[in-house]
């Protein structure tokens, strides 16, 4: 049995979860609702405030689906309780990032902006202090928006290996080459 499907997924206080008969499932929570479409074969049964996630036999195509759905809707639950905030920093010398609204724009060191409607969704910000690096800060119920919105603004200017300029993830640490060494005469 796939370890993942097999976890039951805790619901807060607060939090409705309901199947459609076309199986749409509505997870509904103090910061908002989500919805997602499973599979006909998986069934979703709650037990007091747990979710269990069932498969049908233990053919590869429904262990797959059983891993799968329970993820995306622990990642519901997840959302509609706490939400997700990813923040990005820019570095680099004359890299700024400003927004109005759900409005983007960056300036990443080539000869134009980069303009970025953002979802409705996706609420950004973004701060500018004195000897930091420019961050944006993304905050969603959506796991799966916000990680794609989030890829797209860092495919904009991945950070280089040698000096590091480019968009990255708070926290993440990027792997570096050491520049060219002096020829040996």
């Amino acid at each position: 049995m796939s370890r993942v499907g097999k976890a039951p997924i805790a619901l807060a206080s607060g939090v409705t979860v309901s199947v459609s008969d076309d199986n749409v499932v509505t997870v509904k929570g103090p910061k908002g609702e989500l919805q997602q479409a499973i599979d006909r074969d998986i069934t979703i049964e709650q037990e007091g405030s747990q979710l269990l996630v069932k498969r049908p036999s233990d053919q590869k195509r429904h262990k797959a689906l059983h891993g799968l759905y329970r993820a995306l809707l622990n990642n519901m639950v997840i959302g509609v309780t706490n939400g997700y905030t990813v923040t990005q920093e820019l570095v680099g010398v004359g890299y700024r990032a400003t927004n109005q609204g759900n409005t983007l724009d960056l300036v990443l060191g080539f000869s134009h902006h980069y303009v970025f409607e953002l979802p409705k969704e996706i609420k950004v910000s973004t701060t500018a202090e004195k000897g930091k690096n420019p961050t944006i800060i993304l905050e969603s119920i959506d796991k799966q928006l916000i990680g794609q919105v989030a890829a797209k603004i860092r495919s904009l200017r991945k950070p280089e290996p040698y000096k590091g300029k480019g968009i990255k993830f708070a926290g993440e640490i990027l792997r570096r080459k050491a520049g060219k060494s002096a020829s040996k005469k």
